[in-house]
């Protein structure tokens, strides 16, 4: 279930130290979810009563929980099959990333919630697991998880969540980032894409909040990004321009500087695993959702980039939405004892309306930012909808 590396897979013993080690760091206590397809029994085939596989379509749903203490926890959820499974996830993703859609997401949310969380809550909480990293089998990695729903409330206001495809391949060593400096780049125009004119407003609010440099448009190309990245040790790199997770190839998808497509598979070359980059943020994410080769390319990014932890989104969300996230995800980032929580409370003061566009500017419960010229016309709005807060997505390390 985890992503192919030439690193040996983590034996239980092993994460279960991984597990306990963040806690003690932290004072969170994380849990490891995989989630996957198994086989169903092999059944007697009737004509030649020889032992006969039935069809993949058919395998069944299999929960695997381990924490740092407690007995391993693996649940086959009875009925759950992968073509079940996969269309109540592909209706849900149509209905959350519908901005009109008042409320159809629910039905399907609660669905999911209920074979992939239900059936181990109880171990969850006797346990107090507070942050969950989750191990998602192929199709299931562009789920918002954040937006499943137990019928009164969100997975996001029980639990801080993270997608971490591959336990070996990833830097679980915890480090408190909040004296690291970030590395702001972006573009707000495009020869070939739509503009992104709240970029300029997104990296100086970041870089007001948050110690660090902001590089934009003709000075957001490769060179730079290397040169700076050599002269200062940035812990934090933060990319505010469109990057896409197309099928194919991972030479298919990337991220768009000024002056060039970075491409996925050109990542490991930037060296960004020595010194260590912490946090890789991109703001404006695209992903073929449902789509294996793809959602393989964004769940792969923080290992493919030599990163600890990255945030991007699954679809590309409204600028004032983004704006507003980031904004909150910097500022928690300073408070949160882990990753995935800074961004569960940025989530949760979007839910719960505490980030709004009111009179041409951008409204947090600790600053208003104006917007620029070309949404200051937006009408006044508040970003409850998940289609606005669940596409950002934590990969890697959620710690």
């Amino acid at each position: 279930m985890e992503l192919s590396g030439d690193t040996p897979q983590k034996t239980i013993a092993q994460t279960r130290v991984i597990l306990s080690d963040t806690e003690k760091a932290t004072g969170v206590k994380p849990a490891i979810m995989y989630v996957g397809f198994v086989p169903p029994a092999l059944v007697a085939n009737d004509v030649t009563g020889e032992p006969s596989r039935i069809r993949e379509a058919e395998d069944q749903l299999e929960i695997l929980v381990i924490t740092s203490d407690g007995a391993v926890v693996r649940k086959p959820i009875e009925g759950a099959t992968r073509t079940k499974v996969l269309k109540v996830a592909d209706e849900f993703r149509s209905q959350v990333t519908n901005v009109r859609s008042q409320g159809g997401y629910l039905t399907s949310g609660k669905q999911l919630y209920d074979w992939l969380i239900a059936p181990l809550e109880a171990t969850l909480k006797e346990r107090g697991i507070q942050n969950i990293a989750f191990a998602m089998d192929s199709r299931l990695r562009s789920l918002p998880l954040g937006a499943l729903y137990d019928g009164q409330q969100f997975l996001i206001e029980k639990y801080s969540v993270g997608l971490m495809p591959s336990l070996s391949l990833t830097d679980t060593r915890y480090q408190d980032i909040k004296e690291l400096e970030v590395l702001a780049m972006g573009a707000a125009k495009f020869s070939d894409q739509r503009p992104l004119p709240a970029v300029p407003t997104e990296l100086s609010t970041i870089t007001s909040l948050w110690q660090g440099e902001s590089f934009l448009n003709n000075a957001f190309t490769l060179g730079n990004l290397k040169t700076q990245r050599q002269e200062r040790p940035f812990g934090i790199i933060h990319l505010a321009t469109h990057a896409n997770f197309v099928p194919g190839q991972l030479s298919n998808s990337y991220i768009q500087l000024w002056d060039t497509k970075l491409r996925l598979d050109q990542l490991s070359e930037l060296g960004w695993n020595n010194p260590p980059v912490d946090l890789l943020v991109l703001s404006a994410c695209r992903t073929a959702l449902g789509n294996e080769e793809a959602e393989l390319g964004f769940a792969g990014l923080a290992v493919q980039a030599g990163v600890k932890s990255a945030v991007g989104s699954l679809w590309y969300v409204s600028d004032e939405g983004t704006l507003g996230l980031m904004t909150q995800l910097y500022e928690q980032l300073k408070q949160a004892p882990i990753k995935a929580e800074a961004l569960r409370q940025a989530q949760l003061a979007m839910l719960k309306g505490k980030v709004s566009v009111a009179g041409g500017q951008l409204v947090t419960d600790n600053k208003s930012v104006p917007l620029p010229p070309e949404l200051a016309q937006l009408t006044d709005r508040n970003f409850q909808h998940p289609y606005y807060w669940s596409a950002f997505t934590l990969i890697g390390s959620p710690w």
